[in-house]
């Protein structure tokens, strides 16, 4: 299993993290202090990218993939209002995040991406397309 490489970052826009150069995190230097934690793994069959993001329902999330860009957005807004004999009290909460990855051009087959969100982690799984699985050995015969 492969695992997160962190790089040092020169210069402000360059980007961030790679996963072995296949994983592209776009969200940069200051940003990335307001976002949610990020695991990228991999094994034979799959990518699998696990956000750390609790306090939110599955409707808050927004995810989608155009031209190689992985995207996940999500969005919570809450109003809590208290009214008692001679005053109210109104409390409004709003968090979002967006975290955009590059993916691999051509690594990824799209329409069997699965996603859950349970205990507060987002889990994708993205297949690799079967023009990127390991292939097994061959043996070869001596004739």
């Amino acid at each position: 299993m492969k695992t997160l490489v962190r790089r040092p970052r020169n210069t402000w826009n360059e980007l961030p993290l790679t996963f072995d150069d296949l994983f592209n995190d776009w969200n940069s230097g200051s940003e990335r202090s307001h976002l949610p934690a990020v695991n990228i793994s991999e094994d034979s069959d799959q990518y699998k990218v696990e956000v750390n993001a609790p306090g939110f329902s599955k409707e808050d999330f927004r995810i989608h993939i155009e031209n190689n860009t992985l995207t996940i957005y999500v969005e919570k807004k809450l109003e809590n209002e208290e009214k008692a004999e001679k005053f109210t009290r109104k409390e409004f909460e709003y968090r979002s995040f967006e975290r955009s990855f590059k993916l691999p051009k051509d690594h990824i087959n799209e329409t069997n991406i699965s996603a859950n969100y349970e205990s507060g982690i987002l889990k994708l799984g993205l297949p690799k397309a079967e023009e990127v699985k390991p292939k097994p050995a061959r043996v070869i015969e001596i004739a």
